[in-house]
């Protein structure tokens, strides 16, 4: 156990009993970020979904935007699975839901987008505690990318590090000038139960491509 201190830091978020706990979100961030996080935020990201359980965040998006080229990238973006938004409507309700991949021994993530015209949208990816940066995102058909994950101002910034092609055993790292450009997710806590989710996807020479950003809550 680690020894008590003092602190003004908030502490880690109470847990009922018979809670699991899933400490790999913590461990990547090490204990001093992991302890300055907010509780709810800590809560969030040490819930152990094991078995049938789902975790569910329902919400809105509150702003999207797309540039000419971005759009061009998010259609190419189908080709390996669609992980990018289609549409770009704001006020429409969204969920993001977790369950545990039991098959990788990481997390399966949904997220659902509404449209004011037409079907939700749906994206798939799957969060894998590997790699160079002990975390990755597979997006479909072969391609990840590598996540740094660090605590920012009231919650977790997961920004790319590179892009890679995994055939099977082999793993091929994309080469800078080919990825698609920066992604940077935010969890941000907003109280009551409340926090905002952000994607932003950002070439080095093309500008922001895409930007999308919604309001959740505890399920």
């Amino acid at each position: 156990m680690e020894p008590a201190r003092a602190s003004n830091r908030p502490q880690p978020a109470a847990r009922k009993a018979g809670d699991l706990y899933d400490a790999r979100f913590r461990r990547l961030l090490g204990r001093d970020a992991w302890n300055g996080l907010p509780e709810a935020v800590q809560r969030r990201f040490s819930k152990r979904i094991e078995g049938a359980r789902v975790a569910i965040y329902p919400g809105e998006i509150t702003e999207a935007r797309c540039s000419r080229i971005g759009r061009l990238f998010v259609q190419l973006a189908r080709l390996i699975g669609g992980p990018l938004p289609l549409n770009f409507d704001s006020g429409v309700p969204a969920v993001v839901t977790v369950s545990e991949d039991h098959a990788n021994g990481g997390q399966c993530w949904t997220r659902v987008y509404g449209r004011q015209i037409g079907f939700p949208q749906v994206i798939h990816s799957a969060k894998q505690f590997n790699g160079s940066t002990g975390l990755e995102e597979h997006i479909g058909c072969g391609i990840g990318m590598a996540l740094r994950v660090e605590a920012v101002a009231g919650g977790l910034e997961f920004r790319s590090d590179h892009y890679f092609l995994q055939v099977r055993d082999h793993r091929i790292r994309m080469p800078r000038w080919l990825a698609p450009g920066e992604t940077v997710v935010r969890h941000i806590e907003c109280g009551d139960g409340r926090f905002t989710f952000s994607l932003q996807l950002t070439h080095r020479w093309l500008g922001e491509l895409v930007y999308q950003q919604g309001q959740f809550r505890d399920g």
